[in-house]
């Protein structure tokens, strides 16, 4: 199967939002946009049968409707239509493994929400073998343009290797030609805190030992892309938080996911919940050892 962006494809705002900044990558990656619907009633050979008697006549009309949009808008995209008879949590997981990259809609910012993905989307997201991105639909009115693409946002945990975390967000920045910020969050620790705030020495020591191993981490990654515009950004905040602040008008926010080969249920750690449930900008999961 050739390279592809694959996205997946309900007909819900969020999906369709999701298929349009799928389609804008793909195409900035040169790269064949997949559209993926999954439904385990699906028949699982195509039929040449009336309408109304035909179970996949609206599943392909939805397929259908959505390549129309996007081939308008992208004359030179390669994109296929793809129905599967499966369950969508499963079909999605699979399909991760044959893309360069998932992208599937999320909905929901208000605490009563915050799980917006879902039993489906949760398990996909922790699941997935390659990077997952989660769209939130468009709320800007029709006929307007689209919003900034802006630069591209990498939240680094500095604990372990990160490669894959940087070779997606470099990639990103190359493809979009936009600046890249790495961001690192460190808690201080309860010996550095005063009455009146923080001990400034302490804090100034973390600070500096943080900046020396997240200069060491961009270090091959600046030399392989010199084209890419890097920015540095320590905080002295919880991980979680770092990201989530440091994504405010951002194109793009990127975090990792540890994987976890051997458990019964994946699971994802407390900085990629924190960006898929509060970031307001799209948000790429990475999945790494």
């Amino acid at each position: 199967m050739q390279p592809a962006v694959t996205v997946g494809l309900d007909g819900s705002p969020e999906s369709l939002a999701a298929a349009r900044w799928a389609a804008d990558e793909a195409e900035k990656r040169k790269l064949t946009l997949r559209l993926l619907h999954a439904w385990p009633l699906l028949a699982p050979e195509p039929t040449r049968i009336p309408s109304e008697i035909d179970q996949n006549y609206w599943a392909r009309r939805l397929v259908h409707t959505a390549r129309a949009e996007l081939q308008a808008a992208h004359p030179g995209l390669s994109i296929v239509g793809n129905l599967v008879p499966d369950d969508a949590g499963h079909a999605l997981v699979q399909a991760a493994s044959e893309s360069e990259m998932l992208v599937i809609g999320s909905r929901g910012l208000e605490p009563v929400e915050s799980y917006f993905l879902g039993d489906i989307g949760m398990s996909v997201v922790a699941r997935a073998e390659r990077p997952v991105v989660l769209i939130r639909a468009e709320t800007r009115p029709q006929g307007l343009p689209p919003a900034p693409t802006g630069n591209v946002v990498v939240g680094l945990k500095l604990h372990g290797p990160c490669d894959n975390l940087l070779a997606f967000a470099f990639g990103t920045a190359v493809a979009r030609g936009v600046p890249l910020r790495a961001v690192h969050g460190r808690s201080v620790p309860l010996h550095a805190r005063v009455p009146w705030g923080m001990d400034h020495d302490i804090s100034e020591e973390i600070r500096q030992d943080a900046q020396k191993q997240l200069s060491k981490a961009l270090r091959p990654w600046r030399e392989k892309f010199p084209q890419v515009e890097v920015a540095e950004s320590i905080v002295l905040d919880s991980p979680a938080k770092a990201v989530v602040q440091a994504c405010e008008g951002t194109g793009l926010l990127v975090v990792g996911r540890r994987e976890h080969r051997h458990t019964p249920a994946p699971r994802l750690g407390p900085v990629a919940q924190a960006a898929i449930h509060h970031a307001r900008c799209p948000v790429a999961v990475i999945p790494h050892d």
